[in-house]
């Protein structure tokens, strides 16, 4: 109740403070009508707004400081590594991640440097690596359509993409493109990320980088483009594969109209002059035919593959050898590769015995051709193009039969014989100490044991005729032989049996050569055409070995020389022993199994030879020789390498197929060569480790007894005496000698003709030292399997 004042009236009630608590109670406006609210929405919204930029800012802030460069993909950091064939101008192949030479900022061309930022990025010189408007645009457009269909982006957000980042379109990527942008910029300077950006963005046909791009697209180094090209592949990189003119028309017309704003774009920069615009936007400028091959066709592949294999063994690894950016100068001589395929489809038959044909996935013919003193492989032919067939059969190799007998030979004489020393050419033989048996030829033709050459035969004349019997007589009767021939080959230059780096080799062992092989001289182990023909090439250089090699020389992408080879030869056979053996080789060649490569018109020796397959068929044949200037192995084999070519191949003789090879590669790679001859024989004879191997002792011929014939008085003069006979019988008139005719294509000696020196076997070489007076089977026919 209300208390009443001093003048008789009541007071108004007081108001009560809130209970626990003082003065006044809290209250709270609220707007009363629309307008108010409005007012009251935008002030809370600004602030909260105002909120949420700083705390966005704040993020970003903390965000760019904890985002560092990571490392680049690896892809995009390779270069190619070129290879080159000898002279280091033709290219033969590369080894790749990517199809990039990168090249410096100096060398790329004004023009494309314009081109790229007038079409694709005109503030490049003057932004800091991001474009706002271009990630706003992009973000509404995202939105619009889903959220991964556009990206715009200045050439640094795009060099951060390829190089940092991957291709999805999402708003993640997009804040790190740009935040990497803005830092890389800071980094690095405009003109590096112009010279990185096009060293590594995809201009379509498998090129990275303006280097691969300009070979790509006009068949020339980049240095050189011109305007209106730079102008394309400006166009190009903005789409490769539908700006691409290869493509068909609707690409061409693509091409066209992108191609006209790139040179709208320099003339607005002011880079070209708009008549300069006018004159190239007219048409596209025009296109070499860039020549279409496999980067491992034919036998580029296996060129490739022996490069590769060389490299590893120089100590390079994967990561250099694929995308090191190395120039690799090989030994490979363009036209003497060209010859060796062409010799092969020339020379090689196309039917079998049958009347079938025959086709380079049947049988397998591998050429080597080695230089004397200096063991470059210059030519080879491996067989089957390599994207049919990966086996080189040059390196992959065959049974090498009869041609390890000039190892024989030259181990025959360092040990003390001479080439007049004699041997059991007889056949049967049977190797000493044992049961084991040794025949010749001429079971095919019926002779139940193999021809029989004499129990007496020069060493000449058994490398002549290819004599089984006599070469393992010989191997038998130098003091551990089989070792000792061993040696003398691997020395010379077939690899060992197992890998031995101061024995390299392609490959670099020899499967079953053995040291314990008894019968090694006969060929059992599987020889690589290419350490044969090194091995030869040892012969022609007097005794020195050089190892075969295909790499000359190599330089990284600095320019620095990491690899250069350095010639270096070993005697490994003594002088006057080499010259023995070459001289041997060469009587092969002139009387011998290999009279087919006599039209050649030069000195040469060589070895023919067979061998016979687990089964007793022939499944190999060869024939190795050389000049001094060059050595050349042929090796014939079928299948898998160990099928029989006896009954399929018209001839399975290494004095055939194998031989026409060899002279039709020699011929062509000799043509215009300087005629060499090598040393005469030194004719060494040591003391030889057994007995029974003397020279079949030359009998004098008895002087001639006087004639009763009175000689005309108006002559004055005597006639003059008949040359020595067999006979001790007076003569009447003078006896004419016999001629010795000339063994080659056109008179393959087929009647034996003998020589008149009362010890000959009939073979008609005059050398032999048998008394059975059997002919030998016809020349070209008596190699033994």
């Amino acid at each position: 109740m209300s208390s009443p004042t001093p003048s008789g009236k009541r007071r108004a009630p007081e108001k009560k403070a809130p209970a626990g608590g003082r003065g006044k109670a809290a209250t709270t406006k609220t707007p009363r009508n629309l307008k108010g609210w409005l007012l009251w929405a935008l002030k809370w919204g600004l602030v909260s707004l105002l909120g949420l930029i700083v705390l966005g800012a704040i993020v970003l802030v903390v965000a760019y400081q904890k985002t560092s460069i990571p490392n680049p993909n690896k892809a995009f950091q390779t270069q190619t590594t070129n290879i080159y064939y000898a002279g280091g101008k033709s290219k033969i192949g590369q080894f790749a991640v990517q199809n990039r030479e990168s090249i410096a900022y100096d060398e790329m061309p004004a023009c494309m440097k314009t081109g790229v930022v007038d079409a694709e990025n005109r503030s490049f010189w003057t932004d800091k690596g991001i474009d706002p408007k271009g990630i706003i645009r992009a973000a509404f457009t995202n939105a619009k359509s889903g959220g991964t269909t556009q990206g715009a982006s200045t050439i640094t957000q795009q060099y951060v993409k390829i190089l940092y980042l991957n291709q999805e379109r999402t708003y993640t990527r997009k804040m790190k493109e740009a935040f990497l942008s803005l830092k890389l910029q800071r980094t690095l300077s405009k003109q590096e990320i112009l010279e990185g950006y096009l060293n590594t963005i995809y201009f379509g046909r498998g090129a990275y980088g303006v280097q691969a791009a300009s070979h790509a697209y006009f068949d020339k180094p980049a240095a050189k483009l011109t305007v209106p090209q730079c102008a394309v592949l400006s166009a190009v990189l903005n789409n490769p594969y539908r700006l691409d003119p290869a493509n068909g028309d609707a690409s061409e017309a693509a091409l066209l109209s992108r191609y006209r704003y790139v040179l709208n774009s320099m003339a607005d920069a002011g880079d070209i002059t708009d008549d300069e615009a006018a004159k190239d936007e007219a048409a596209l400028p025009k296109f070499p035919k860039v020549k279409a091959n496999s980067s491992k066709g034919g036998q580029k592949g296996h060129m490739l593959a022996l490069v590769n294999n060389e490299l590893h063994q120089l100590g390079f690894n994967d990561e250099e050898i694929a995308g090191g950016g190395l120039r690799v100068t090989t030994t490979f001589d363009k036209q003497a590769m060209a010859n060796a395929e062409e010799a092969v489809k020339e020379a090689a038959p196309t039917q079998a015995k049958d009347g079938s044909k025959i086709t380079d996935k049947q049988l397998h013919v591998g050429v080597a051709s080695v230089v004397p003193g200096t063991g470059a492989l210059v030519g080879f032919y491996g067989g089957q193009d390599f994207l049919k067939s990966e086996i080189n059969w040059a390196s992959a190799g065959g049974m090498a039969g009869s041609t390890m007998k000039p190892f024989t030979l030259a181990a025959a004489l360092e040990s003390g014989f001479s080439l007049k020393d004699t041997f059991d050419g007889n056949s049967p033989f049977t190797y000493p100490g044992s049961t084991l048996q040794v025949h010749n030829e001429g079971e095919q033709a019926g002779e139940a044991n193999g021809h029989s050459y004499g129990s007496q035969i020069t060493a000449i004349t058994a490398l002549e005729q290819s004599v089984n019997t006599a070469f393992v007589d010989m191997s038998s009767a130098i003091p551990n032989g089989p070792k000792k021939v061993y040696e003398t080959a691997t020395k010379m230059g077939l690899a060992p049996e197992q890998a031995q780096q101061d024995l390299p080799g392609i490959p670099s062992k020899t499967p079953d050569l053995s040291p314990k092989d008894s019968l090694i001289t006969l060929g059992r182990a599987q020889a690589s055409p290419i350490n044969m023909a090194n091995a030869y090439a040892t012969i022609a250089a007097g005794g020195k070995r050089a190892n075969v090699h295909v790499i000359t020389k190599v330089v990284d992408r600095t320019g620095a020389v990491r690899y250069q080879y350095k010639n270096h030869t070993e005697q490994v056979i003594p002088e006057d022993v080499d010259a023995d053996v070459a001289y041997a080789m060469q009587q092969v060649v002139k009387n011998g199994t290999g009279r087919s490569a006599l039209p050649l018109g030069r000195p040469t020796g060589g070895k023919t030879g067979t061998a016979t397959n687990d089964k007793g068929e022939v499944s190999s044949a060869w024939f190795v020789g050389m000049t001094p200037q060059l050595s050349t192995a042929v090796m014939y084999v079928r299948g898998k390498g160990r099928e029989a070519l006896d009954g399929w191949m018209p001839s399975y003789f290494g004095a055939d197929y194998p031989t026409d090879t060899w002279l039709a590669v020699m011929k062509r790679d000799l043509e215009g060569k300087e005629v060499l001859d090598f040393p005469p024989p030194a004719w060494v004879d040591g003391n030889a480790p057994a007995h029974g191997h003397e020279p079949v002792p030359t009998k004098a011929p008895e002087p001639p007894k006087p004639t009763k014939t009175k000689t005309p008085k108006a002559t004055k003069t005597a006639s003059p005496p008949p040359p020595p006979t067999s006979s001790a019988a007076p003569s009447q008139t003078p006896t004419p000698t016999p001629t010795q005719p000339t063994c080659g294509v056109l008179n393959p000696c087929d009647t034996p003709t003998g020589n008149g020196n009362g010890n000959g076997n009939g073979n008609g070489n005059g050398n032999g030292g048998g008394s059975t007076g059997t002919p030998p089977p016809p020349p070209g026919r008596n190699e033994t399997p």
